[in-house]
C-alpha cells in the first residue's frame, strides 16, 4: 500500500514526506510514502494526502495545471473512498469557494467557504502564526486517538474554513474567536494546521490517519 503525497507545486513535500515516513516507521505499518505528481499514481494509491502552502487561487490553478489530477482524486477519494488528508491550503481546496484575492472555485468536496480570519481582538496578527490549543469537537473521532483536548499544534494562515455543516468540523481553536482547525466527512479529513511541524501530536495525528478505516 502507498501514502501518494501530491506534488502540484505547492507544500513543502520534504518536511511532509519525512513526518510521514517517521509515523510509518513508529506505528509499524506496512505503508510507503510517495512524493507524486501522476494521477496514475494517485489512482493506485491506498491513501491521498494534498498539502499546500500559498494562495487559494494559486494553489487551485497548480492542481489544475497537472493534466488528469483533479480527476484521479475525484476517482479515489469520491469514487473509491480512499482515506484522505488535506494539509493547510490542501484543506481549504476542499470547500465549495476560496474567497482569497477574489472568488475560486474549491474541489467542492466539503460545503463551506475559506475567508478572511477576522479576530475580535484586534492585536491579534495576521497570519495567525505559531502554536495553538486544539479544542475537539468530534472527540471520539479516530483522527484523535490519543490526543487529549489542549494539544498543541502549528499554523501559519490568513483565512480559514467557514460556513457549511457544523458537524464537519471535528476541532477547532480560539484566535479572537473560533477558528476550524480540523474538518471531516467520510472518508475526507482535513487539518488548518501542519502535523508535519506539530512535532509529536503531529506525528500521531499522522499515524491515526494512516491506520484509519473510514
Amino acid at each position: 500500500m502507498t501514502v501518494a503525497i501530491i506534488d502540484y507545486g505547492s507544500g513543502n513535500l520534504r518536511s511532509a514526506a519525512k513526518a510521514f515516513e517517521r509515523a510509518v516507521s513508529t506505528a509499524g505499518l506496512d505503508l510507503a510514502v510517495k512524493v507524486t505528481a501522476s494521477p496514475a499514481d494517485v489512482d493506485a494509491a491506498s491513501h491521498v494526502v494534498l498539502p499546500g502552502v500559498g494562495a487559494f487561487g494559486d494553489c487551485r490553478r497548480g492542481l489544475a495545471a497537472l493534466p488528469g489530477m483533479v480527476e484521479a482524486l475525484e476517482r479515489a477519494v469520491i469514487e473509491k473512498a480512499r482515506p484522505f488528508l488535506g494539509i493547510c491550503v490542501g484543506m481549504q481546496l476542499m470547500a465549495t469557494v476560496g474567497r482569497e484575492h477574489g472568488d475560486h472555485e474549491g474541489l467542492g468536496w466539503v460545503p463551506g467557504e475559506v475567508v478572511a480570519l477576522t479576530p475580535a481582538d484586534p492585536a491579534l496578527k495576521i497570519p495567525h502564526m505559531g502554536w495553538n490549543d486544539l479544542r475537539l469537537e468530534a472527540p471520539d473521532h479516530p483522527f484523535f486517538a490519543g490526543i487529549d483536548q489542549g494539544r498543541h499544534v502549528y499554523f501559519v494562515h490568513s483565512y480559514g474554513f467557514a460556513g457549511g455543516d457544523p458537524g464537519h468540523v471535528l476541532a477547532s481553536v480560539d484566535y479572537g474567536g473560533p477558528v476550524t482547525a480540523v474538518i471531516g466527512h467520510d472518508n475526507m479529513l482535513g487539518t488548518q494546521f501542519h502535523p508535519e511541524k506539530s512535532q509529536a501530536t503531529g506525528l500521531r495525528l499522522i499515524a491515526n490517519f494512516l491506520k484509519w478505516r473510514p
